[in-house]
């Protein structure tokens, strides 16, 4: 492959090239493109035989127009057993997403970095102020909900996104503790719950909040198609919301927005449910099984994902950009480089799952590029400084002028305790992570707390230490603006004192060290089965909505009861006419869990 090709990526803002503009650089036929650990879909799903049925009927489905968006949304709605009134569907999760900023965000909008681009390119875009929270190196890039809600708060930030699990590094929140961050955000214009990947999870058998989105005033939950059903070109998502806000989204919508290809695969889905199950079970092992793969490479630590894909820390002296171009020139693998994601460096790769023959491909290329003729090669020592940076001047720069000094504080490296922490609490040392940098002191946790999410792969003998670069620390506390106050006109920033001591939830578990003994997993199927969770204490208790909880039974602001919800009132799922219901097609509310 030409190593012109490695130029498209430079040419990009926040994405990587698509396959087409690769092939059409390459002189490449159709088909003969390299291994692709880049764009993170389904490798089993359709099967081959649902792939040769859509190219037998090809002339019929690009010469006729689509049925209608409603039509299309019907029959989705009768699979996922959901109200349609609830329901839009758009042209990709991209134009919700647009959506949902031109309709539902009016001045500011909270999001943790790194993360999906459009949501903190696309308000940019529209002149909306983002406020970006840093998710630290330091603690697995975890999102602590109790700080992310203080946060908020200390900006004033009137909507708010968390990814489930999280893009790029799969991080994954406990259902129950998203549940409360949702009351505890009622006060709030919107909040969004970006479930694009979730179908991917097992950590829970229900792990999605579809249901208690609908019973809310102001909660959207968006999901992707195209990512779990391995259909990137086709272009189809959709959100879940209470009747008046999936209402006015869809209102907005094109009668003809979706086309035929993704109304062909959506009525085929009602006969594939099984296969589809099975295609999420297999990228459930292949997770584990590349992870171990992975981890086992000097240097490389593997953080735990939720996802299809993995986020990986490159060993020390190897920089990403050199890496993708020369597993691509040289290896014919396309790996994703995460210099140009805001809160991320160019010394992380995501890495989607994909089967195992092509693990072992991207392996023996990452051994070669990483170590040169010795798998274990030493890594050279670090450079002088705090070596964090985003790749890009202009996404660092950005980073700073939107949280005000945001990006500054985060890269000072004797910055003072993570906000949240109690001023007089005693430091707890932390243990070694990975190839044994320490960790900055940890903060006191509350006896009552604990973590949910995914559980760390079992190590055998860890090897030797390799010299690591000083941890990225928690942002020291800068000077944040008072609080929005509608419609009064917004002061001036004053020095933000710190928010009131909080509980916080036990550590993330810690990234899969590197050159651990990992065991194979065995080769019957992985059971979906919930992860036992201890009770927990909610870490929203310090910021109560105002109203309190919605009880059971009663519809919160403007919102629905379960019962209306469930069927009544109106508000039944359709199923289409003369077509019989699933059989084993999973429900929203467990979408991808064996039925």
């Amino acid at each position: 492959m030409s190593g012109n090709v490695t130029s498209l990526f430079r040419s990009t803002a926040a994405h990587s090239p698509s396959m087409a503009a690769l092939a059409r650089e390459s002189g490449e036929t159709a088909g003969a493109g390299p291994v692709d650990f880049c764009i993170p879909c389904n490798p089993y799903f359709p099967t081959p035989a649902m792939f040769d049925e859509m190219a037998g009927r090809l002339r019929d489905i690009i010469t006729y127009y689509p049925s209608s968006a409603d039509t299309i949304t019907a029959e989705l709605c009768g699979l996922l057993q959901l109200p349609p009134q609830c329901v839009a569907m758009g042209n990709g999760s991209t134009e919700l997403i647009t959506w949902i900023d031109h309709l539902l965000v009016r001045e500011s909008l909270a999001v943790p970095v790194p993360t999906f681009g459009r949501w903190t390119d696309q308000p940019m875009e529209t002149g909306k102020r983002v406020d970006m929270f840093p998710l630290q190196e330091s603690s697995g890039f975890t999102l602590d909900l109790a700080r992310y809600a203080e946060f908020i708060r200390a900006r004033g930030t009137r909507a708010v996104v968390i990814c489930n699990p999280n893009n790029p590094d799969g991080g994954y929140q406990n259902k129950q503790a998203l549940v409360q961050f949702m009351d505890a955000m009622a006060d709030r214009d919107l909040v969004v719950i970006d479930e694009s990947f979730l179908e991917f999870a097992d950590a829970e058998a229900e792990p999605s909040v579809v249901q208690e989105a609908m019973l809310r005033p102001n909660v959207v939950v968006l999901r992707s198609l195209g990512k779990n059903f391995g259909l990137h070109g086709i272009r189809f998502g959709y959100l879940v919301a209470n009747p008046a806000l999936a209402g006015r989204v869809r209102s907005m919508l094109p009668k003809w927005n979706l086309n035929s290809f993704a109304e062909h695969v959506v009525f085929m889905l009602r006969d594939h449910g099984a296969e589809y199950a099975q295609s999420l079970h297999q990228v459930r092992r292949d997770r584990l099984e590349m992870s171990g793969q992975l981890a086992a490479l000097p240097g490389l630590t593997v953080y735990p994902s939720q996802g299809n894909f993995l986020f990986v820390r490159l060993p020390v002296g190897a920089e990403g950009t050199v890496v993708r171009d020369r597993m691509l020139t040289e290896h014919r693998v396309l790996v994703r480089e995460c210099g140009n994601k805001i809160g991320s460096s160019s010394r992380f790769l995501r890495l989607v799952v994909r089967p195992q023959p092509d693990v072992r491909r991207l392996v023996s290329g990452m051994e070669q590029v990483l170590y040169g003729a010795g798998r274990g090669a030493a890594v050279p020592e670090p450079a002088a400084g705090n070596g964090y940076s985003s790749g890009t001047a202009a996404v660092d720069r950005l980073m700073s002028e939107t949280n005000g000094k945001g990006m500054r504080a985060v890269t000072a490296q004797n910055a003072p305790a993570a906000i949240g922490a109690a001023p007089a609490a005693a430091a707890v040392a932390a243990p070694a992570v990975g190839t044994g940098t320490p960790l900055p002191a940890a903060v006191p946790v509350a006896a009552a707390a604990a973590t949910v999410g995914p559980v760390p792969m079992p190590v055998a003998a860890a090897a030797p230490p390799v010299p690591q670069p000083a941890p990225y620390e928690s942002p020291a506390q800068v000077p944040q603006p008072a609080p929005y106050e509608s419609p009064a006109p917004v002061p001036q920033p004053a020095p933000y004192q710190g928010p009131v001591p909080v509980p916080q939830p036990a550590p993330y578990p810690q990234p899969v060290p590197a050159a651990a003994a990992v065991p194979a997993p065995a080769p019957a199927p992985v059971p979906v089965a919930a992860v036992p969770v201890a009770p927990m204490a909610s870490p929203m208790a310090a910021y109560p909505p105002p109203t309190g909880p919605t009880p059971p039974g009663v519809p919160a602001r403007g919102g629905l009861t379960a019962a209306q919800v469930r069927g009544t009132n109106g508000l039944e799922s359709v199923q289409a006419a003369g077509r019989p219901g699933p059989q084993s097609w999973p429900n929203a509310a467990g979408m991808g869990q064996v039925g």
